[in-house]
This record gives structure tokens, sequence and C-alpha cells, in this order.
């Protein structure tokens, strides 16, 4: 199951769940507190009446996706990162615009060379092609959205560049208030987008990973997509501030980056990729021990925190008791539902849904209300700086 793949239309009920930092208004319970059990938020009326296909956390501003294309997003906005062509906050959802003629527009768009902003500066062809915007990712002080169309695919990055996380240019730049394209990936059929702190990244459609912004494990800035040299192929991709979580075709967990907090589980670590044979750091990858034998649909990396949703598995074991008389055995049979939240890493904002602020080393179950999971058709887990949403369908 891939993160951004859409909501059904005719699903009849939808539950958003946030918790953990609040301040700046980016839970979206309207009030800019932190909550260290999981708030079901009321509904976006106000700003859509459609349900959230995908979201995507921030350093404090969440962005969310609608079936149709339409981009809302909220919480602080002093870098840019809301894409409102303005460097402020904003406590309520709001569509972004400047990505509102890529949803209506029939026609196909090519970028000329020095673009001022989006849908500005633009030569429009007499070929009738649409693109949409397929998925938006935040980081600490910027944000993604990948407009994808019949030809070609195309990312496009706001809000602070000064680490090269937008990818928008070869030099160093500051920060930018609108969308423009990311360079190095026109070549690509790209699956899905993901960001953290100040670093982004990209899977093609055949499982290879992008990286561009600052480096992990202490390596050099990237101002453009780079490809990272691992034998593995990914199906997704979850960056953190200084890991991230990456989800194979089985179902099988990796990480990639640093120890912090527990963020990692102290997984057991193989070398994934130098960046240049002149440096000596090197991130590395390794799994998660403690997610053996369990099938995991979807992952998710706040700044030091991580999350995912199971699949169901069954494990069945016997346990032999000896006696001076006689044995007997004891036949256990141990199940992980389908759709179920665990949380691990840095839980100082109550940001792990377990209602408290303490530190987990190893992946725990969040309890979202009084309904089973195994009622819920699917569930999304998305992470940001010291926050977490939940998206369940019904």
């Amino acid at each position: 199951m891939e993160a951004n793949e859409r909501v059904n239309e005719e699903v009849q009920e939808q539950e958003v769940w946030s918790w953990g930092a609040g301040t700046e208004g980016q839970l979206g319970t309207g009030y800019p507190q932190d909550h260290h059990f999981p708030q079901l938020l009321p509904s976006l009326s106000s700003a859509t009446t459609e349900p959230i296909s995908f979201l995507s956390c921030g350093g404090a501003h969440t962005i969310a996706l609608t079936p149709s294309g339409r981009v809302l997003t909220w919480g602080r906005g002093t870098s840019g990162q809301l894409g409102h062509g303005d460097m402020v906050n904003s406590l309520n959802p709001k569509p972004v615009d400047a990505l509102q003629s890529f949803i209506l527009d029939a026609f196909s768009l090519v970028e000329m060379a020095h673009l001022a902003s989006l849908g500005m500066v633009i030569t429009v062809l007499g070929v009738l092609l649409s693109r949409h915007v397929e998925q938006i990712a935040c980081g600490m002080r910027h944000s993604l959205a990948l407009l994808k169309g019949n030809l070609e695919d195309h990312v496009y990055g706001f809000g602070s560049g000064k680490r090269g996380q937008l990818g928008t240019s070869r030099d160093r730049i500051q920060s930018i208030s609108l969308p423009q394209i990311t360079l190095g990936l026109e070549d690509n059929k790209i699956a899905s987008i993901s960001a953290n702190g100040d670093h982004s990244s990209a899977l093609s459609a055949d499982g290879h990973l992008y990286i561009w912004g600052r480096g992990f494990g202490s390596t050099t800035d990237v101002y453009c997509p780079h490809r990272a040299s691992a034998s593995l192929t990914f199906t997704q991709a979850a960056l953190g501030w200084n890991h991230a979580l990456l989800l194979t075709g089985d179902g099988t967990v990796f990480m990639l980056g640093g120890n912090h907090h527990g963020g990692l589980s102290n997984p057991q670590k193989t070398i994934l990729v130098k960046h240049t044979a002149e440096q000596s750091n090197e991130a590395l990858i390794g799994r998660i021990p403690s997610l053996d034998g369990i099938k995991v649909l979807q992952v998710a990396a706040g700044a030091e925190h991580s999350a995912l949703v199971t699949g169901k598995v069954n494990f069945s074991f016997s346990i032999v008791f000896l006696s001076l008389a006689d044995f007997s055995v004891v036949d256990y049979l141990y199940f992980v539902e389908n759709g179920v939240i665990m949380t691990w890493g840095w839980g100082e904002h109550g940001q792990l849904g377990l209602g408290n602020s303490d530190d987990q080393t190893s992946p725990q179950v969040v309890s979202l209300g009084q309904r089973p999971s195994q009622e819920c058709t699917r569930s999304n887990v998305y992470c940001g700086s010291g926050f977490t949403f939940v998206t369940r369908t019904i």
C-alpha cells in the first residue's frame, strides 16, 4: 500500500486524529497547545467539503491534499512554507492558490529557464495534457509538491532553501514563498516524495532513492537530488531530522542515519551510501530488530520520532512444560491487528500519543478512541517535528 494512494471518494466516514506539539496551531484542534493523547478533530468543512487523501507535517505546519488535488496548509508560515505568497502564520487551513492552475488546466505547462514564480512565467503548448498535484511533503521550514502528468512528473519546492532542501538551484538560496521546480528529476517517474528537517527525498517508480539538502551522517549539503547507491529498492521513504525509515515491498523496515532518542530502536547497521570517495562520514542502514515478523504497511518519521501502520500477522508457537512425571505442550497464537498505529523515539511533546512525554526505544501501540482497529478499512500516519496525525476511513 502506497502512502499517497488516494482515498475512495465513496467512503462515508473519515476520522482525523492529531497529538503532540500544537502551540502554533499545527494540530488543527483550534487550541494553541500540546496534547499528549490523540485528539479527534472536527471536520475541515470551512476549507473543503472533501475528505483528506494525504497529509504531511513539517516543523510547525501541516499540508493536506484532497482527492481532487486541492492543497491546504496551516500552522507556521514565517519562511513562506505555507505557499500563500506571504511569510505569516495561519491557524486555519487555507488553499495554496498557486497550485490550483495545475488542477484545472487542460494544457501542458513548460517552465522557462528562469521562473519568477509558479504560473507566471510559462509557455503554453497546444497539447491537451493535464497535470495534477499527486502528493505533498513538509520539512522543518520548506514544502514540496509532486505534480504528475501524462508524459512527465515534476517536484516543486517552496520555503527555506539554505541547505539545498528545495533543489531549485545549484547554488545556495535563502527562501522563496511560491513553488519552483526541483532540478534533476525530470527524466524520472516519481512514485513519492518525502521531506523533514532541512532535507528532501524522492522515490522513483523503480524503487531508487534520491536525496538532497542537509546530508545524513554529517555529510555535506546536496543542492540537487542525488541518487543513493543502495543495492536495496524501496516502496516508501520517510525522512526525520537525523534518520529515515525505508520500507521494502515485503513489509520490512530499514533505517538510515543516526540514533537519537531511541528513534532508530538501536538497529544493527550496515553501510548504505558514501557520498564521495573523499568523505569519511557514511550514512548507514539497518533493520529494526523489534519489528521482525510484523508486516508493515506504512512508515512515517518525525523530527526524532517514528511511526508505522501494521498489517495483520499471525504468530504461532509452542512451549513445552517438563516435570518428573510427565510433560505437556501448550500452543499459543499471537497476532498484530491490521491498521494498528505504533510509535517510538522522542516523546517530549506527547508526539508518541501514549499520554506522557517519555522517550520510547521500541515501537508502542497507540490507542485511538473506542473503535476497534479492525473496523477501519484503512489507516495512515504522518509525523512532524514533535507532532503526529492519523487519518482513518471507516
